[in-house]
């Protein structure tokens, strides 16, 4: 999962929780996912990022974070992903 808030919001001792979009290895390209190559993740496959499921985790769920960060390019297609989830007019191109 990648964590998305705002690192004020991530470190705050009032706030108990953050939110996430998760990745899995199973999906392809589309308005709502990024694909993600091994060198990003860390992990042997390509993943994907589902940000039609961003949500909300407790704090007191994550267990370990992993010093990895998206790239600034990647993080903007993410945030450009969530929006398309909400917003069915925004823009979109392959």
């Amino acid at each position: 999962m990648v964590i998305l808030s705002l690192d004020n919001r991530n470190v705050s001792d009032r706030s108990d929780s953050v939110l996430a979009v998760p990745f899995g290895s199973f999906g392809r390209p589309g308005p709502t996912v990024i694909t993600l190559q091994p060198g990003e993740t860390g992990l042997p496959e390509v993943c994907y990022l589902k940000a039609h499921f961003i949500g909300v985790i407790p704090k007191a769920s994550l267990i370990e974070r992993l010093p990895r960060r998206l790239s600034n390019t990647q993080m903007r297609n993410l945030v450009l992903a969530v929006n398309r989830a909400i917003d069915p007019d925004a823009p979109f191109e392959l």
